[in-house]
């Protein structure tokens, strides 16, 4: 998986993203316990992020184009992150 592209592509736009869905599902739970910076440093910034209860926080990754680009798909995999209170990742789902 070229993470330099999975950067690149925010919003998943160009579409570099979609080619790399089944790798990064297999890879997915080697984020387990990652921190907060060390998520953006391996994956940039993400597309969105939520603040949920109890300072948990998601961050979502669009494998497939968002709503946001010129072009959106049908289709709206997106890589979603939680963090628990600590900062640390506790579940990683593409949904």
């Amino acid at each position: 998986m070229n993470l330099a592209d999975w950067q690149q592509d925010r919003n998943g736009c160009s579409g570099k993203r979609a080619a790399m869905e089944q790798p990064i599902g297999k890879q997915k739970n080697k984020l387990l316990a990652l921190s907060e910076p060390q998520v953006v440093k391996l994956l940039g910034r993400p597309d969105r992020n939520e603040l949920y209860k109890r300072n948990q926080k998601f961050f979502y990754y669009f494998i497939y184009p968002s709503p946001d680009c010129e072009i959106p798909s049908a289709k709206s995999l997106k890589l979603a992150i939680r963090f628990n209170a600590t900062g640390r990742v506790k579940e990683v789902t593409i949904e």
